[in-house]
């Protein structure tokens, strides 16, 4: 492990990540072991996510019984209706989750920095530039992902722009304490206010969605779907052999996206996802009474086990229907050499249990752990990179750190666009990523070293290069009021935020990346004291 992770820009790095000979390498040559690592930690965080996103619409799909009373008959009417809110779960389960690398690697490294007067770099600096990666890269993406002049729009203009609100405020909040209430310090009363206004978000955008009076705008929204996105018919191929019960390799169509991992499909109206088709009591259907006998209920957790069996085979299957479709030699080379590439990642993920237990939440939990360890690992790369090349770890941390641990905001939000009828989902795990990267992501980890200063040593907590910060803050709202004008421009001239003419879809493209660009270049001078 590193032996000094605080050493930087010395002309040999003594710190190390495995062994001590490492320090006996050439710097070019521990730079890339170290940024190879880095990437293969990106890849594990990607496949992690299919099954934390399993795990999520497992959650958000449960349903609880309702009985109702016939006034004129007296007899008992039983229905089922959601027990999540749309808009909460888009604010909390979606956007605190796939936000979660980030705010996993800020917490660790604010305990890594307890007990230090200054807080650490890397947390602020990787959540600041997540802001940006998810507020332009993935709206780009989101933008082009529909078909040819499909059109999708936000259904809930209200939630939307007190979701967007919020954003904004985060980001002005956080300039505020730094530069203006109290200049390069963080006290605990400041962090513990950044911490509570996510609840603030949370009521006020319930708030809107319900319209409460006094407390939403009266703005009308379009009816959104009943489930998040519409179901889809699962076709099997029987060319393979017989297909095992409990295997999760399925194929999702015939289209241009059969390629995409289909992590929306299980609030079907049958209430049984294409994955584990087998397994009975899902939660669109009642409950097991006291009548149930012992012996359905000992078949039921039968399947379970077995699915999670399964779950260790299908780690280590390398060909799958889909690769048998490439006819190009090479390309089932590429396919068979990235799947054998995640097969230690595949296997070690398999140990989360099936997302049918306790309605999901074991599975949550599980992979928030994995995503946690695999944040902790990348800290200790990041500190290695900085430590043998000398480069800012801001800097590190508005670039690789930032793209990398936002892979799952990405997935999440191309995935919606493409599958959703509305872009509510799409657009509103941007903008309450944004907020919860800040009220979370960055107050949880400086309420966290505040308090430890405040009751050791009396002393507030210290931001270095705050300057450098509080630019990068600038730099992002500027260069934000451009994409949000972007998008309400589309939707007063082609009525929707995504999709339409591929042409203006493209255009849309450039310019957020071309956005995103100004953002790193000028964050990455400035904390480099070149500007």
């Amino acid at each position: 492990m590193p032996g000094n992770s605080s050493i930087m820009g010395q002309e040999n790095c003594e710190s190390y990540f495995i062994f001590q000979g490492e320090t006996g390498l050439g710097v070019g040559f521990r730079t890339f072991l170290y940024f190879l690592g880095l990437a293969y930690c990106f890849v594990g965080l990607s496949a992690i996510t299919a099954r934390f996103f399993q795990s999520m619409e497992s959650v958000v799909s449960h349903t609880r019984k309702v009985v109702d009373i016939n006034p004129y008959t007296g007899a008992e009417i039983i229905r089922y209706e959601k027990v999540w809110n749309f808009t909460i779960a888009d604010i909390s389960l979606l956007a605190f989750g796939t936000s979660f690398p980030q705010i996993s690697l800020a917490t660790i490294d604010a305990l890594r920095n307890l007990g230090n007067l200054y807080a650490g770099g890397l947390g602020p600096g990787t959540l600041v530039g997540s802001a940006a990666f998810d507020l332009f890269p993935i709206h780009a993406v989101c933008v082009v992902v529909p078909r040819a002049g499909e059109l999708k729009k936000i259904a809930d203009v209200g939630v939307w722009l007190v979701e967007l609100f919020w954003s904004f405020w985060a980001y002005i909040w956080l300039y505020i304490i730094l530069e203006v209430w109290t200049p390069n310090v963080i006290t605990i009363w400041e962090a513990l206010l950044t911490v509570l206004q996510y609840g603030l978000l949370l009521m006020h955008a319930y708030a809107q969605d319900k319209r409460w009076p006094y407390f939403s705008l009266p703005l009308p929204r379009s009816e959104r779907p009943e489930d998040w996105v519409p179901a889809e018919v699962v076709t099997y191929k029987s060319d393979s052999g017989p297909r095992n019960n409990y295997s999760e390799i399925v194929e999702v169509g015939e289209d241009e996206n059969r390629n995409i991992v289909d992590i929306f499909s299980f609030h079907s109206g049958s209430g049984i996802g294409p994955v584990y088709q087998n397994v009975p009591g899902t939660d669109e259907t009642p409950e097991y009474s006291n009548k149930d006998s012992p012996e359905k209920m000992s078949l039921e957790d039968y399947h379970v086990f077995a699915i999670w069996g399964q779950q260790f085979v299908d780690a280590v299957k390398l060909k799958s229907t889909e690769s048998r479709k490439l006819n190009n030699l090479y390309l089932r080379l590429a396919r068979i050499s990235w799947q054998l590439l995640l097969v230690p990642w595949r296997l070690l993920f398999a140990f989360v249990p099936p997302y049918h237990i306790a309605h999901g939440w074991i599975a949550f939990i599980c992979s928030l752990v994995f995503i946690s360890a695999i944040a902790y690992i990348v800290t200790q790369l990041t500190d290695l990179i900085s430590c043998v090349t000398g480069i800012n770890p801001y800097v590190i941390a508005f670039t690789a750190l930032a793209s990398g641990t936002s892979w799952p905001d990405l997935v999440a939000s191309k995935i919606a666009a493409e599958r959703q009828i509305t872009a509510d989902s799409a657009i509103a795990n941007i903008t309450c990523s944004n907020s919860v990267n800040i009220y979370v992501g960055i107050g949880v980890p400086w309420l966290i070293d505040t308090a430890y200063n405040f009751f050791v040593y009396k002393e507030p907590l210290r931001i270095e290069n705050a300057a450098g910060l509080s630019f990068s803050l600038l730099v992002f709202f500027s260069t934000s009021v451009g994409c949000i004008a972007v998008l309400v421009i589309r939707r007063r001239t082609l009525g929707a935020e995504l999709g339409g003419p591929r042409l203006w879809a493209w255009i849309t493209f450039v310019f957020f990346m071309l956005l995103w660009l100004i953002f790193v270049l000028l964050s990455s001078l400035k904390v480099s004291g070149i500007i």
